[in-house]
């Protein structure tokens, strides 16, 4: 499997010289220059690690670092050309893994990026198969099986049910499903969620009189309540 790489930083000659290495060494790139823009890859396709600059042209990279925590735990590192240690402290605080100072040398990005790789493997690997009730998940395949029985989902409806099935039992709120699965533009697009909601029952055989899988509570959002 090839890792993706999003790197958030708005130099065309930093984009360059670390696309050229993380493809070098097997890597996917995919590349943003503002935080807006980040943000929308993000939610369009998770990557697993996050290079990102402080020097954005639309704020502050640590507004990004503090939305990308509320959503996961996808590991970040930071490059800074603030050097005081009190910087360092403040953005490890705020959720960095790691950071390198500017300038610096690929050889050592490149071994850092692996460090954090293998750590996010060694802790992610149980997390990769989420079983809760008759609902089994595999997230590295996008696969849902319901009562051992495969079931195709579409990528959103993939997205609503990982997000669900990763806190069983907890109100999930609209807003936050809104973001998560369209984007930070799409929080007030309600009927959005209740499409994908109706799509998603009838593959899960789930009735909107029981439901005995997705529980909807009005006008706040949904979660999961399996029955064993």
């Amino acid at each position: 499997m090839a890792y993706k790489i999003l790197l958030v930083d708005d130099e065309t000659q930093i984009h360059t010289f670390i696309r050229i290495s993380l493809n070098a060494e097997g890597f996917q790139y995919v590349g943003a220059t503002s935080i807006a823009s980040a943000l929308a890859t993000y939610h369009q396709d998770p990557p697993h690690l996050v290079i990102l600059d402080l020097g954005l042209p639309d704020g502050d990279g640590i507004q990004l670092l503090h939305q990308i925590r509320e959503m996961s735990k996808t590991p970040i590192l930071i490059l800074t050309a603030r050097d005081q240690e009190e910087e360092k402290i403040r953005l490890l605080e705020a959720g960095a893994n790691d950071y390198l100072s500017k300038p610096f040398g690929i050889k050592e990005l490149m071994v850092r990026i692996k460090v954090l790789l293998r750590d996010l493997v060694a802790t992610s690997e149980v997390e990769d198969i989420l079983v809760c009730g008759p609902l089994k998940l595999q997230k590295s395949t996008n696969q849902v099986w319901l009562n051992e029985q495969n079931v195709f989902l579409t990528k959103k409806e993939f997205a609503f049910v990982a997000k669900l099935m990763a806190q069983p039992g907890k109100l999930i709120k609209r807003a936050e499903l809104l973001s998560h699965i369209w984007g930070e533009t799409h929080q007030h697009n309600t009927h959005y969620l209740r499409i994908l909601v109706s799509q998603l029952r009838k593959k899960l055989n789930d009735s909107a009189d029981k439901q005995d899988l997705i529980k909807t509570e009005s006008g706040l959002g949904y979660r999961l309540t399996p029955q064993p």
